[in-house]
């Protein structure tokens, strides 16, 4: 299994209340699947997500990704573990702003050792196959909303990881880019990657293999959308 989460709990403490955003969920997911995560806002799929992929550490419970606990790990070691093994794509895109296109995609190199002329040959591959090779060397500022989350995409895949969390990937784009995004991240899957998406956008949830639904933090009625 990539990813194997065991009874995994998450309680926030506000003012004088306890909220268990996410309360004993296990789940696993292995290589070629694409698995979806929905629920009202609140019920826990961000912070679910954040504890997947090591920036997130559950009060309780047990996180595997390609067999390693990241918790486990010293933060330094543990960010170079993320860097190497997750990539992440988020609604805000999170880019650098005064970086262009080329230099976030490099980003996550930095975190990892290689060659130097190897990595800006992949970066480049991959601007090229997200359509953004005459854009890269734009800030983000100067890009679409579909242009900066294809940038997002190249760089969640420069340290060829193969687990992909996705946070409302599709929330800040037009309809054929929301599209676009999820046949990226479908073709990862079916490549031999893992995907775990949470989205409110039925396109995302149709596209998945298996959803989960989640209420009040924990797992209600799991969904198969094989056919």
């Amino acid at each position: 299994m990539l990813l194997v989460l065991k009874n995994v709990s998450r309680t926030y403490t506000d003012a004088q209340t306890n909220v268990h955003a996410v309360d004993d969920v296990s789940l696993q997911i292995a290589a070629g699947e694409f698995v979806a995560v929905q629920g009202a806002s609140g019920s826990g799929k961000s912070t679910l997500l954040l504890m997947a992929g090591g920036l997130l550490k559950p009060d309780t419970g047990q996180v595997q990704v390609h067999g390693k606990n990241p918790y486990d790990l010293k933060p330094d070691a543990r960010a170079d573990f993320r860097a190497q093994n997750v990539g992440f794509v988020f609604q805000q895109f999170h880019l650098v702003p005064y970086l262009s296109v080329l230099e976030n995609v490099l980003a996550p190199s930095l975190a990892v050792s290689g060659s130097e002329a190897e990595t800006r040959d992949r970066a480049l591959q991959l601007i090229e196959r997200f359509g953004l090779s005459d854009r890269q060397q734009h800030v983000p500022a100067k890009l679409s909303s579909g242009e900066r989350q294809r940038t997002a995409m190249a760089r969640a895949l420069l340290n060829e990881p193969k687990l992909i969390l996705a946070d409302e990937p599709t929330g800040n784009l037009d309809h054929d880019n929301a599209d676009t995004l999820l046949g990226y991240l479908a073709d990862f899957a079916a490549d031999g990657g893992a995907v775990l998406l949470v989205t409110h956008d039925d396109r995302a949830v149709a596209c998945a293999k298996r959803v989960i639904n989640l209420q009040d933090g924990r797992i209600d009625k799991p969904v198969s959308n094989a056919v």
